[in-house]
């Protein structure tokens, strides 16, 4: 007799909730949520932490001094990637970029409550110069940080739908080129080219329009953003390297637990694609 929880209706997190079993269906959206939370969840504590310090983890190499100058926001970053690419690997194209647009809507969210928090009473007195409230004031360590998220949210919002958009597309096209094979092909270059447009915007960004980096006026300016760009870069595309055992353990995992079947899903995507090529 077949098991009805293997049958081809039930395969695919994608499958119409009322062809799955409801034990799986609700299996798969409780995955979903894990995965969906803890990606919001890294967004917003980054979006708080954001350039509110920046690290010196420079080191040696044969000799040779290499910078890496990395704000603490980027610590939590690469977690969000891999997130992404794990609904896209699981859930399809579609849930990832609801995702994508519900941590945008979550960042200005979180912009807005640190606007409310600072214009209703009490209002300290402003100090000129900084335009913070003077050292000991009540409130000044919130304003910090108000002025520091206010000065990168730009960056980050461009940054981030630019980066996580790429992440999402550049992961299904090379899917759909390898016919669902070489995982770890799709895991690492979507990664690593979104990696690359988001660093490079919000560095140019925060300086540019923000005006929010450590800028050493005596020093040549390019010089200094190829180093926050470079160090911020080499962070990521080595956390992106090092997530590869993870998503392939984890994808692998997850596919078992969730009833998956990728070659099936492939097809169909395959199918969908050509009806929509002949359509248009």
């Amino acid at each position: 007799m077949t098991d009805p929880a293997n049958s081809p209706a039930t395969v695919g997190a994608q499958a119409r909730p009322e062809a799955v079993p409801a034990w799986l269906h609700e299996r798969r959206e409780r995955v979903f949520l894990v995965l969906a939370g803890l990606f919001l969840g890294t967004l917003a504590m980054l979006n708080l932490l954001g350039i509110t310090r920046f690290l010196d983890l420079s080191f040696e190499l044969w000799g040779l001094s290499v910078p890496l100058v990395v704000a603490v926001g980027v610590l939590p970053y690469p977690i969000t990637f891999l997130c992404t690419d794990f609904i896209s690997e699981l859930y399809g194209r579609k849930r990832a970029n609801l995702v994508v647009w519900v941590g945008l809507a979550l960042n200005l969210w979180v912009i807005f409550i640190l606007w409310l928090g600072a214009a209703l009473p009490p209002h300290p007195p402003i100090d000129p110069a900084t335009g913070l409230p003077f050292v000991g004031e009540h409130g000044r360590v919130f304003f910090e940080v108000k002025h520091l998220a206010f000065g990168a949210v730009a960056a980050s919002m461009i940054a981030y739908l630019a980066a996580q958009f790429i992440d999402v597309y550049v992961f299904h096209f090379w899917k759909r080129l390898t016919r669902g094979k070489h995982l770890w092909l799709r895991n690492n270059g979507s990664t690593l080219v979104s990696q690359l447009v988001d660093t490079t915007a919000v560095i140019l960004i925060t300086h540019f329009y923000a005006r929010a980096l450590p800028i050493e006026a005596d020093e040549p300016i390019a010089r200094q953003l190829l180093v926050f760009i470079w160090s911020g870069y080499l962070f990521k595309l080595v956390a992106a390297l090092v997530d590869t055992l993870p998503f392939y353990l984890g994808t692998r995992w997850l596919s078992g637990y969730l009833r998956l079947d990728h070659a099936a899903e492939h097809d169909a995507d395959r199918e969908e694609s050509s009806r929509s090529a002949q359509a248009g």
